[in-house]
């Protein structure tokens, strides 16, 4: 397949990331690079992005050079997921390292963990220079929080105080490079740049409004539709997510209910995938041109994951794993050489951020937060025990017709679902099963697994409220 022409500007990106990455082996290799006493923590936190939108990670389309190369350089995590798949609660539980019953975000409220044990706060107070970018998402923004605080989200092209227009990736671009330019030189600095891409403008019937010049992009490709974007694997869904009330399947009749929209909507995704991608890369290529790239700790991650039609679904929220698998990826300056560009496949939750970021800073983690620091898994000459299963939980939204709650069990072999509102269980055998096509929970054979089962998801219930 010959690629498709790609604009100047992803170009330069391209280029510009190439020839970063050369600098950044030549920097840590040689293995008298360290983190400073107060290092740098950058997070780039995208929306509605799933655990394969990456070329890196086997996606045979979507061009990310940056992100790829960021995991070349850096470690990156193929089995991370969320606890909560909704763009507020997933922030609340980044800024909180806890579960949605403990923080009390439930979608569009704000969270009730006082500020003090969010890891901005706690940053601050120990000498950070603070800032936030782009989405919040958790009630009204505090400005006074911040010592750099901009925030806006819910379209994809924003007026500026002038009057003129800019699309929202590149303005986060444009706040998060002033904000590397103007931090005093003499603090550590903290900087979450929430991109609100690759969310859609719901509102819009163009869904993802890209900037002009990448239209090129994707033009000469054919996405490949996933196995079970079909009416079958729809009906095989419990009867209350396999209707037309459901919000679900009326997002993927906006985007996908055609071959055709769905390869406009899916290649308009993909556009403002590879739009953030470029601006990571100048970030990058900033914090190396001002010699910062190895005191940094650089964590790429998303609010959660996303349905790209499969089960005749679109959007996030359920259980499945399209919904909860994000990618993750961390370029840490502590990294040895010999880690660099590898993997690991434990479960790595978004409630392990802000206790891995404050570690990293050289501060305890508040003993309300529940997660834990994974840089273990890539440090220690020894890999810890880590855990092998999890909770999710997702409130009901607006009614049980629109989203209904959900609450599961999650390991590699198995996923135990309980959908609370209507008392309905699904089971799923992972192993020989992984796109959750069968759902086992009425087959007498698996009868005997239940009762623990249910007692085991019972216990992480109760240790995640």
């Amino acid at each position: 397949m010959t690629p498709p022409r790609v604009h100047s500007w992803f170009y330069a990106s391209l280029f510009l990331c190439l020839s970063l990455s050369g600098a950044m082996l030549t920097g840590c290799d040689r293995g008298t690079v360290r983190a400073a006493a107060k290092p740098n923590v950058l997070i780039l936190y995208a929306d509605d992005w799933r655990h394969d939108t990456l070329g890196v990670a086997g996606n045979p389309v979507v061009q990310t050079p940056n992100l790829d190369r960021l995991a070349g350089q850096g470690f990156r995590f193929t089995n991370a997921r969320v606890t909560t798949s909704i763009c507020g609660v997933s922030r609340a539980t980044l800024l909180t390292g806890q579960w949605m019953s403990r923080h009390g975000n439930r979608a569009f409220d704000t969270f009730q963990t006082p500020w003090s044990e969010t890891y901005p706060g706690l940053l601050r107070v120990n000498g950070y220079y603070v800032g936030h970018i782009g989405k919040w998402h958790n009630g009204s923004f505090p400005a006074e929080q911040f010592d750099f605080g901009r925030s806006y989200s819910g379209r994809h092209f924003i007026k500026e105080p002038d009057g003129s227009t800019i699309h929202i990736t590149r303005k986060n671009e444009n706040d998060a490079l002033e904000f590397l330019r103007t931090a005093p030189r003499a603090k550590p600095f903290c900087l979450t740049l929430a991109f609100f891409a690759t969310h859609a403008e719901d509102e819009n019937s163009k869904q993802y409004l890209y900037q002009p010049e990448s239209e090129p992009l994707y033009q000469a490709v054919t996405i490949p539709t996933p196995k079970t974007a079909t009416e079958e694997h729809f009906k095989r869904l419990p009867p209350f997510i396999a209707n037309e009330k459901n919000e679900g399947r009326n997002r993927w009749h906006w985007r996908f209910d055609t071959p055709e929209k769905y390869q406009q909507y899916m290649k308009a995704y993909y556009r403002m995938a590879s739009e953030v991608d470029a601006t990571i890369g100048r970030l990058l290529a900033e914090l190396k041109a001002r010699g910062l790239l190895d005191q940094t700790l650089v964590i790429f991650t998303t609010d959660n994951g996303y349905f790209h039609g499969e089960h005749g679904l679109a959007d996030k929220w359920y259980p499945y794993e399209e919904s909860i698998r994000v990618p993750l990826i961390v370029l840490d300056p502590r990294l040895p050489a010999s880690k660099r560009g590898k993997t690991n496949d434990d479960f790595v939750l978004n409630v392990d951020l802000a206790p891995a970021i404050l570690a990293f800073a050289g501060l305890a983690a508040p003993t309300r937060m529940q997660g834990r620091d994974f840089a273990p898994l890539y440090l220690a000459a020894k890999k810890p025990a880590w855990r092998q299963e999890f909770f999710y939980e997702h409130p009901t939204i607006r009614d049980t017709d629109f989203i209904p709650s959900s609450e599961a069990l999650v390991r590699k072999d198995v996923k135990y679902i309980y959908w609370p509102d209507f008392k309905h269980e699904e089971l799923f055998d992972l192993q020989h099963d992984p796109l959750e096509e069968r759902n086992l929970a009425q087959e007498a054979a698996r009868a005997k697994t239940f009762p623990a089962l249910r007692a085991r998801f019972a216990e992480l219930k109760a240790q995640a409220h």
